[in-house]
């Protein structure tokens, strides 16, 4: 566990997002297991009580990480969809799917969890729809009849390749490289490849 406060990062302004920011670090740093709130607290250099005005347990602080985790990985499929041409929108969502997980992945195993439970968080299940809502808008213009299942075949094919590269179970050349590992294994005729 870091044992170093982080300077600056609390000045009497916003508690709870300064708490969200350090917890966000801490999670990167050492996963859900490795946070707590008493040494949140003491990162952050406020009182030991004081997480508790924001937070009443480190289950709904984990809950606000995964709500903040859900909204940048929308914000970043969202973007990856926008930025790209109609022939490319799919591949490169699916694309942003996995480097997100990549990026943060601590963060993404959190947000798929089955510790937070989304049917008695409201919350949580508005972000993780959201999420999945810009997926199958995306996937809305797969020639498949059922679009949620479209959308369904999506997810697993991204989400299934997210996990065995961070479970270290598919293993690089040594002259390959990573995102054009994915791009290739997105390429294909399930809808994800480009032309």
């Amino acid at each position: 566990m870091s044992t170093s406060p982080i300077s600056g990062r609390y000045h009497h302004g916003d508690l709870r997002r300064a708490l969200l920011e350090a917890a966000m670090d801490m999670l990167e740093a050492e996963g859900a297991a490795g946070l707590g709130l008493r040494e949140l607290a003491r990162l952050v250099g406020v009182s030991a009580a004081a997480p508790y005005r924001h937070f009443d347990s480190k289950t709904s602080l984990l809950e606000a990480l995964a709500i903040t985790g859900y909204q940048r990985f929308s914000k970043m499929m969202g973007e990856a969809e926008r930025d790209s041409p109609p022939e490319r929108r799919i591949a490169m969502m699916g694309q942003a799917y996995v480097n997100f997980a990549l990026a943060n992945p601590n963060l993404f195993r959190l947000m798929f969890s089955p510790e937070l439970k989304r049917d008695n968080r409201p919350g949580l299940r508005m972000a993780a729809d959201a999420a999945f809502d810009t997926l199958r808008a995306v996937t809305a213009a797969l020639p498949e009849g059922d679009k949620r299942i479209g959308a369904l075949k999506a997810w697993a094919q991204v989400h299934g390749l997210a996990v065995l590269l961070l479970d270290g179970q598919i293993a690089l050349r040594p002259d390959e490289d990573i995102g054009a590992l994915i791009a290739a294994v997105l390429a294909d005729k399930t809808g994800w490849g480009g032309a």
